[in-house]
């Protein structure tokens, strides 16, 4: 027979603080003003979970930003305390609501006054605190399945813009996250201007697999412009998942697909060399060899080095060409 022991509520209590206490005495050092403002948020649609933000600080990724498939998302600012993350994300793994997670940490931490802490969990529960001490303009708003907040900003209409930013933007999780920040940035801001910023987006069940439930996981370190710099990786990141998608198709021999996904990624960028080297490889393989010439020539043009990768495609199956069809693709490099 098994027996079980339930804990009583004062001993959880007392478990969850002295963790709470040693997660904050080894990131101790870590612990800076973050002063930023961020997003949590769900998809309604798939379920999927992110957490966006900007600030006036070096690599705010590092420190503010958490999330697990099938978990939440946490966002960690202000004097920020970075445990509040992996702590936060254990208690909503072990079943706590994000509201009832936040309030178990926030009891045990004697800096709560200082914190700015959203979580939010994989039913689309959210919870936000604004400290008392945290620096003024400072708030939140928690809406259905999001909740924005903000410190140390230019005024106190920031949240706001943020929140009716995320509820009419169109697109996915990423877009919609994205405008909130740039609606933020519209309105005012970070009181101190901007230099980092990151978007971290997982699915909302987990497979067992973190590196394949991982959607979007992003950073600008230190730019002048980090939205726009974000935005811009966004983008690539997008081309780039149909180069994903390529690959894939490719390895199972799907040459068709294989087609369609380096194109609409060389589509997105048509001047990144791999994405057009990739597309003129796919179009020989299904085949389409005249039409494949005029984009080798292209990267061939640009780097020679593309050329001399040629011959060594076929013995992987990368490449599905003879001797004469290799031949006619190298005869358009520059000699």
């Amino acid at each position: 027979m098994m027996h079980v022991r339930f804990l009583s509520v004062p001993l959880v209590a007392a478990i969850l603080a002295a963790s709470f206490t040693n997660a904050r005495s080894q990131s101790a050092s870590s612990v800076r003003p973050v002063h930023t403002y961020s997003i949590v948020a769900q998809d309604s649609v798939t379920g999927d979970l992110g957490v966006a933000v900007q600030s006036h600080w070096f690599s705010v990724g590092s420190m503010v930003t958490w999330a697990e498939a099938g978990v939440g998302a946490v966002a960690t600012q202000s004097f920020v305390d970075p445990a509040y993350g992996p702590l936060g994300l254990t208690l909503m793994r072990g079943g706590k609501t994000a509201r009832q997670a936040l309030d178990g940490l926030l009891a045990a931490d004697p800096g709560r006054d200082v914190r700015q802490v959203a979580m939010i969990d994989a039913q689309g529960n959210v919870a936000t605190h604004t400290g008392t001490k945290c620096i003024q303009g400072a708030g939140h708003i928690a809406g259905r399945r999001y909740s924005v907040q903000a410190n140390l900003m230019s005024n106190d209409r920031i949240w706001g813009a943020m929140s009716k930013a995320f509820a009419s933007a169109p697109g996915d999780l990423a877009e919609r996250m994205l405008a909130a920040l740039e609606a933020a940035e519209q309105a005012g801001g970070d009181i101190r201007g901007k230099q980092s910023a990151a978007i971290l987006i997982v699915k909302g069940v987990s497979t067992g697999k973190p590196w394949a439930d991982r959607i979007m996981e992003l950073r600008v370190e230190d730019h002048e412009a980090p939205l726009v710099e974000l935005r811009r990786l966004i983008r690539v990141h997008r081309a780039y998942d149909h180069m994903n998608q390529g690959d894939l198709a490719v390895e199972h021999g799907d040459v068709d697909g294989a087609l369609r996904a380096y194109s609409a990624a060389e589509a997105m960028f048509p001047d990144n060399l791999e994405m057009k080297f990739w597309h003129a490889v796919a179009l020989v393989n299904a085949g389409r060899t005249p039409e494949s010439l005029p984009l080798f020539e292209a990267v061939f043009k640009a780097n020679r080095d593309w050329a001399t990768l040629i011959p060594r495609l076929p013995a992987s199956g990368t490449l599905t060409a003879d001797e004469a069809t290799l031949t006619r693709i190298l005869a358009v490099a520059p000699r």
